[in-house]
C-alpha cells in the first residue's frame, strides 16, 4: 500500500546489525551492514573519504588481520579507492599501544620537487607522545632544519612510531622545510627528504598565526588537515595522564621561539628551550 510522507511513522536510529537493501548502478540489488554503509554510498576516492569524520578502530585492517572486499588496508590506498579509511578512523600501534589518528588522506600527492605519486594516508598521534625542547636555549638558529627537535630530540619518537607501524608502511617523500633564520624570521628552506616531522600552523589551524615569514613557514603544508575541520576539538591535544598539553609546531615565531598549540585552545608561542609536547605527523601506505 503507497502512503503518503507525512503518513509514515518516524524511522528509529538504525543498529549495526541491521542491513538495508542497496541499489546498484547496474539495476541489481545488494546489502550492506549499517556500520559498512558508508563504504557504499561514499564514492571511492581521496576527495570523498575526506569529507566524512567516522572514527572507527582499523588497527585489525591495518596490520592485514582483517580485509574489507577482499582488500587490506594498504590494497585499498594503493588502488585509490581508501576502501573502509575515513578520516577519524583509528590504528594502535603495534609496540606502544599508542592510538594514532587518520588525519587527511593523500595530503601531499603530487607535491615535492620530486613528486609524490604514491597514496597515502596521513596519521598523527591522538596525544602527545611526550616532551622535548625546540633547542637547549633560546634560539631559531637554522629554523626548523637548525633546531635540536628536528636534529636529536625528535628522534626517539620516529622510533616508536617505526616500531609501531614498521617502516615499510612508512612513507619517506620530499618535504620544503625551513633552514635559515634574518632578524627573527625564516629567510629560506630546502627540498629535504622526510618520514616524521611537526606539524605547521597551517596544517593545525588552516592558516597562519605566529609564524614569522608565512611563505617559507608554510611550504608545501598548506591547508588545514581534514581531521581538524571536521572535528576542531582534534586541535587540542591530552597528556598520558588524560590532562590537556601544549605541543610545539615547527614554525619560527622570532629569534628567540617557535610557535605551538596551547593546553587551552589557543594559538601561541614560546621560548626555544621550554620542554613541550610532540605531536608529529607522517604519512603511511
Amino acid at each position: 500500500m503507497i502512503k503518503k510522507i507525512t503518513e509514515l511513522t518516524e524511522g528509529k536510529p538504525l543498529k549495526k546489525d541491521v542491513i538495508p537493501f542497496v541499489d546498484t548502478t547496474n539495476g541489481t540489488t545488494k546489502k550492506a551492514v549499517i556500520e559498512n554503509l558508508l563504504n557504499v554510498i561514499v564514492p571511492s576516492n581521496a576527495g570523498g573519504h575526506n569529507a566524512i569524520y567516522r572514527g572507527k578502530d582499523i588497527t585489525e585492517y591495518f596490520y592485514g588481520r582483517e580485509k574489507y572486499n577482499e582488500k587490506t588496508f594498504s590494497q585499498a590506498v594503493a588502488d585509490g579507492t581508501f576502501d573502509n579509511i575515513f578520516v577519524g578512523d583509528y590504528i594502535i600501534g603495534k609496540t606502544s599501544n599508542r592510538k594514532y589518528i587518520v588525519a587527511d588522506i593523500n595530503y601531499r600527492l603530487h607535491c615535492g620537487d620530486t613528486e609524490c605519486k604514491t597514496p597515502h594516508v596521513l596519521v598523527i598521534p591522538e596525544r602527545i607522545m611526550g616532551t622535548a625542547k625546540m633547542n637547549d636555549t633560546n634560539i631559531t638558529t637554522g629554523a626548523y632544519i637548525g633546531s635540536k627537535m628536528y636534529t636529536e630530540y625528535l628522534t626517539p619518537f620516529k622510533t616508536i612510531i617505526k616500531n609501531d607501524f614498521e617502516v615499510g608502511h612508512i612513507l619517506k617523500h620530499k618535504e620544503l622545510l625551513t633552514n635559515a633564520v634574518t632578524d627573527g624570521k625564516s629567510s629560506a628552506w630546502a627540498w629535504y627528504d622526510s618520514t616524521i616531522e611537526l606539524m605547521n600552523e597551517s596544517m593545525v589551524y588552516g592558516h597562519n598565526a605566529f609564524g614569522s615569514n608565512h611563505g617559507y613557514e608554510t611550504g608545501i603544508d598548506k591547508s588545514q588537515l581534514s581531521l581538524f575541520r571536521l572535528k576542531p576539538s582534534e586541535i587540542i591535544a591530552l597528556n598520558d595522564a588524560g590532562e590537556r598539553y601544549w605541543y610545539w609546531l615547527r614554525d619560527v615565531v622570532s629569534s628567540s621561539g617557535f610557535a605551538f598549540v596551547s593546553n587551552n585552545g589557543n594559538a601561541g608561542n614560546h621560548s626555544a628551550s621550554y620542554s613541550g609536547g610532540v605531536r608529529p605527523a607522517f604519512l603511511i601506505y
